[in-house]
């Protein structure tokens, strides 16, 4: 188990190593363990303080970054730009095939079996990475069947597997979205 070493004939648990004083002398001749990296770095497969000293760091340095992330997802979220139309890909895996059409918001466009009704398109400002993402409904209507709701929610343009619409014979992904022209 990494980090269970032992120092060898102390029978001590790493936590009680002693870490160098300042202004000790720290070199191989002047160090009482054969392994002078024992304190240091990993000697015989066992990790020793640096790692416990490491883990304060990094929680310290993600409690004074925390207040930092805690506001970006609000303020993305609020930079959002509405757009009118949104551009899909549909990748039929019968035939291999890619289409790409483009839906207004409120329509619908069909894609083989499946009616795809555009909810809402927005997309992230010039200035920032780019973003796109659609509230997209998506239904299968088979002959003779009643519609059944395949998708509904938000699919984004960076990430497509995030939320993607589960269908053994369709996939469907934003590209982006756009104003009319």
């Amino acid at each position: 188990m990494i980090g269970a070493g032992r120092r060898q004939g102390a029978g001590q648990d790493q936590a009680s190593w002693p870490l160098p004083k300042p202004g000790s002398p720290v070199s191989p001749h002047d160090s009482p363990s054969p392994c002078f990296f024992t304190r240091f770095r990993a000697c015989r497969g066992a990790f020793r303080p640096v790692g416990a000293v490491m883990t304060v760091i990094m929680t310290v340095a993600m409690t004074m970054a925390s207040p930092l992330f805690a506001t970006l997802p609000a303020q993305a979220a609020s930079e959002m730009v509405d757009r009118d139309i949104a551009v899909l890909q549909g990748l039929d895996k019968v035939t291999a095939r890619i289409s790409t059409f483009e839906v207004a918001v409120g329509e619908t466009a069909r894609f083989g079996t499946l009616l795809i009704t555009l909810r809402a398109c927005r997309e992230a400002p010039p200035i920032d990475p780019p973003e796109a993402a659609a509230f997209l409904e998506i239904k299968e209507v088979k002959p003779d069947e009643e519609p059944v709701t395949r998708f509904s929610g938000w699919m984004f343009a960076s990430s497509p597997a995030l939320s993607a619409l589960e269908h053994p014979i369709y996939d469907v992904w934003v590209t982006g979205c756009h104003d009319r022209k």
